[in-house]
């Protein structure tokens, strides 16, 4: 049985912010993982969001491959996903939808959305969610500024939230047990940008190691807070830190019940180069990462795990 872990509690709203930075501070040096508070999302939304994504995920699969992923938006079906292909070959035992930043900087809209008629009120609100998560996670990043003796707003100033790389995943675990094969709903991985915020509906799977390099490895629980998002530290953020902030193993495994959460990544913008921050590297602790553009280190990542389009049209119907 694994242990419960009891992770530190950020104040978003906290008016001694000092307080709150050195909270976060210890938090992403200890575990990469702590819960966040007064955020701007109230529950009875939350509650509105999941009855959405069931809705979506309810639907026929040939229909919910009407809206198949393309440049990482829309809907990507059960087992077409393996986060760790040495654990499981099966796939992970879950389905997803991506929707990405709402800021048309291209040109190109790339979201896929469902019909009004086919879900009411579907696309007004996961946008007004992505809206309130950005504006969080920007209130954040000033916070984890603070913590790194930066200036509050070092990560606007830099370029890095002025059209941030903005992802609302949407996620749906059934749950099931009993293959002889250990199945995952996510298997174990870190994830790969700044900082992911997650909403979790408060059935439990959610699970971390802190220790990633050692063997064997040591699972705990990630419960879940009534009222509050679970914020996790990704890897671009470790290579930003010169790996004194953790960007933690973790995982998903089923437990028999039906499961949803709602992961919203918030990245740099693709041309922001990212190299080891001042107040973290020294003589006795040079840097141990040469610079890399997001965007570069973030596309390989993704081709990595989920391969081309091609691939996934070829595991669902060859």
């Amino acid at each position: 049985m694994a242990a419960t872990l009891s992770l530190p509690i950020v104040d978003l709203a906290s008016p001694n912010r000092v307080s709150a930075a050195n909270c976060i501070r210890q938090a992403c040096i200890e575990y990469g993982f702590f819960y966040l508070v007064n955020h701007g999302v109230d529950t009875k939304f939350v509650r509105e969001v999941f009855d959405h994504s069931a809705k979506f995920f309810s639907l026929p699969l040939q229909q919910k491959m009407d809206f198949a992923r393309k440049e990482y938006r829309g809907y990507t079906p059960l087992y077409a996903e393996t986060l760790d292909t040495s654990l499981s070959k099966a796939g992970d035992l879950k389905e997803s939808y991506y929707i990405g930043s709402l800021e048309d900087t291209t040109g190109v809209h790339l979201n896929q959305w469902p019909s009004e008629e086919l879900l009411p009120n579907w696309r007004p609100t996961m946008e007004s969610l992505l809206w309130k998560l950005l504006a969080a996670g920007k209130e954040l990043m000033s916070l984890i500024a603070l913590s790194l003796n930066l200036d509050e707003d070092y990560f606007e100033k830099i370029g890095s939230l002025s059209k941030p790389e903005a992802f609302l995943r949407l996620l749906h675990y059934p749950g099931e047990l009993g293959s002889d094969e250990e199945i995952f709903g996510a298997s174990p991985h870190s994830d790969y940008g700044m900082v992911t915020l997650l909403m979790t509906d408060g059935v439990p799977g959610l699970q971390i190691c802190k220790e990633k390099f050692k063997q064997p490895q040591v699972w705990e629980n990630v419960s879940h807070v009534e009222g509050a998002l679970i914020v996790n530290i990704g890897d671009l953020m470790e290579r930003w830190t010169n790996c004194l902030y953790r960007s933690t193993l973790h995982r998903v495994m089923p437990t028999g019940k039906e499961r949803y959460s709602v992961a919203f990544f918030l990245d740099p913008p693709s041309d922001c180069v990212v190299e080891c921050l001042e107040s973290c590297c020294s003589k006795s602790s040079p840097p141990r990462f040469p610079p890399i553009r997001s965007g570069d280190y973030l596309n390989e990542r993704f081709r990595l795990t989920y391969g081309s389009e091609r691939d996934l049209k070829c595991s669902l119907f060859s």
